[in-house]
C-alpha cells in the first residue's frame, strides 16, 4: 500500500512538473497574456481537466514556473560549493554559465513576470532572489575587502542580467564557444567596482518641444502601465489620468494598443536622436559608445517609456504596425555592436551583439526591479557596469 502511494505521488509530482516547463516555455515564447490554459494542457500533452486537478488557473501556473526557477537558481548556488571552493568567483562564473545554458528561463523568467504575480508572490520571489544574490555577492566580495555589500550585490544584479540576457539568445545566435563567451563576460563584471563610477554628463542635444494633449496623453499611459501593467490598464484610466473621458482619447488614439505602439516609437525616436547627438559631437568609436551608454541610461531613469516597451511589448506580438518598431530596435542594437567592433576589432558580430545585449540588460533589469533606482548612484553605477562589461 505504502509503495502503490508513493508511486502516485511520484507521477502527480512528475506531471506537475511537465506541467510547470510546459507553461514556462509557452510563457517566455509568446508572454503571458498571449498563453491559454488549454495551450500550456495541449503542450505537455494532457486535457484541460487533468491540468486543473494540478493548479487552480493559469496565474498559479506562472507563481509555480517562476517559484521552480528559483529553486534552479537556489540548487545551482548550491552545488556550485561556493563557501568551499578555492576561487569562489571562479565557481561562480561556471555554476551561473552552465545554469544560463542548460536552462535559460531560471535566470530570466522572473524579468517580466512581476507584473503578472501578486505583491504577496513578488515579495516572495524577491526574498528568494535576493537571498541568492547575497550568496553570489560573498563570494564576489572574496579577496576584495575594500568592496562594501552594496557594491557587492550590484555586482551579483549584474551577473545575472548579464546570464539571463545571453544563455537564451546565445542558444539561438552564437553556433561556437558559447560558455567561453559567457564566462568572459561574467569575469569581466565581477571584477568591475561600482565606486568607482562618476557623476553621468548631462544628455546632448534634445531642446524642449511644444507639449500637445497627445504627449500627455502617452506620458499618463507610460505611468499607467509601467505601474499597473498593460493589462490592468484601461483607457478610462488613461483619460482620467489627463483629465479627459475615456472616449476623448480615442480621438488621438484608435486603441490601447496604439497607445502602447506609440510610447514604443516616442523612446525609439529619442534614442536615435541621442545617438545622433552623440555621434555628431565625438569623433571616435570608444568615446561614442560610452556616450550611447550615458544617454540610454538618462532615459531609461528619465522616463517610464522604455521600460514600457521592454516589459509591454508582447502585447504588440502580430500588430502590422509594430514592424517598424522593432526594426528600429534592431538597427539601436546594431550600431552598439558596430562600434564595439570597430574598438575591439578581435569581435565577431555575434560576441558583439551578446555583449551589448547583456549591457543593456543591467540597467533595464534593475531599472524594472527599481529596489536602489531612488539611489543617487544608480544611474552613474549602471553606466559604470555597462561600460565595463564592454570594456569601454
Amino acid at each position: 500500500m505504502t509503495s502503490s502511494r508513493t508511486a502516485r505521488s511520484t507521477r502527480s509530482a512528475d506531471r506537475r512538473r511537465q506541467l510547470i516547463d510546459a507553461a514556462a516555455a509557452l510563457f517566455v515564447e509568446r508572454g503571458y497574456p498571449h498563453v491559454s490554459v488549454a495551450d500550456i494542457a495541449r503542450r505537455a500533452g494532457v486535457s484541460a481537466p487533468t491540468l486543473y486537478r494540478h493548479f487552480d488557473d493559469k496565474q498559479a501556473l506562472l507563481f509555480a514556473a517562476v517559484q521552480t526557477r528559483v529553486d534552479d537558481l537556489e540548487a545551482s548556488t548550491d552545488a556550485a560549493g561556493l563557501d568551499a571552493a578555492n576561487d569562489p568567483v571562479e565557481a561562480l562564473t561556471r555554476a551561473v554559465t552552465r545554469l544560463g545554458i542548460c536552462n535559460p528561463q531560471a535566470t530570466s523568467l522572473w524579468r517580466w513576470s512581476g507584473q503578472h504575480l501578486s505583491v504577496e508572490q513578488n515579495r516572495e520571489v524577491v526574498r528568494r532572489t535576493r537571498a541568492t544574490l547575497r550568496r553570489w555577492a560573498a563570494a564576489i566580495n572574496t579577496g576584495r575587502p575594500g568592496l562594501t555589500e552594496r557594491e557587492s550585490m550590484y555586482l551579483a544584479g549584474a551577473v545575472l542580467s548579464v546570464v539571463g540576457s545571453a544563455a537564451g539568445r546565445a542558444a539561438r545566435t552564437v553556433p561556437m564557444h558559447i560558455e567561453d563567451e559567457l564566462m568572459n563576460l561574467i569575469r569581466r563584471t565581477t571584477g568591475l567596482s561600482p565606486r568607482d563610477a562618476t557623476p553621468l554628463p548631462d544628455p546632448v542635444g534634445l531642446g524642449d518641444t511644444v507639449r500637445t494633449r497627445r504627449d500627455e496623453i502617452l506620458d499618463a499611459a507610460a505611468e499607467l502601465f509601467a505601474r499597473n501593467g498593460f493589462a490592468g490598464s484601461g483607457v478610462d484610466d488613461i483619460g482620467a489620468a489627463v483629465g479627459i473621458t475615456g472616449p476623448s482619447v480615442y480621438k488621438h488614439f484608435p486603441s490601447k494598443n496604439a497607445i502602447l505602439l506609440a510610447i514604443g516609437q516616442r523612446s525609439a525616436n529619442r534614442l536615435d536622436a541621442l545617438a545622433l547627438a552623440a555621434f555628431a559631437a565625438v569623433p571616435d568609436a570608444r568615446g561614442r559608445l560610452n556616450s550611447l551608454v550615458d544617454s540610454y541610461v538618462h532615459a531609461i531613469t528619465s522616463s517610464p517609456d522604455l521600460v514600457v516597451a521592454l516589459t509591454s511589448g508582447y502585447a504588440l506580438a502580430g500588430d502590422p504596425h509594430a514592424g517598424e518598431l522593432v526594426a528600429s530596435q534592431r538597427r539601436y542594437v546594431q550600431r552598439w555592436a558596430t562600434l564595439l567592433m570597430e574598438v575591439d576589432p578581435a569581435r565577431s558580430i555575434e560576441s558583439a551583439r551578446l555583449a551589448v545585449h547583456a549591457a543593456l540588460s543591467i540597467v533595464n533589469d534593475a531599472e524594472r526591479m527599481p529596489r536602489s533606482t531612488g539611489r543617487p548612484e544608480f544611474a552613474a553605477r549602471v553606466a559604470y557596469l555597462m561600460k565595463g562589461l564592454l570594456g569601454v
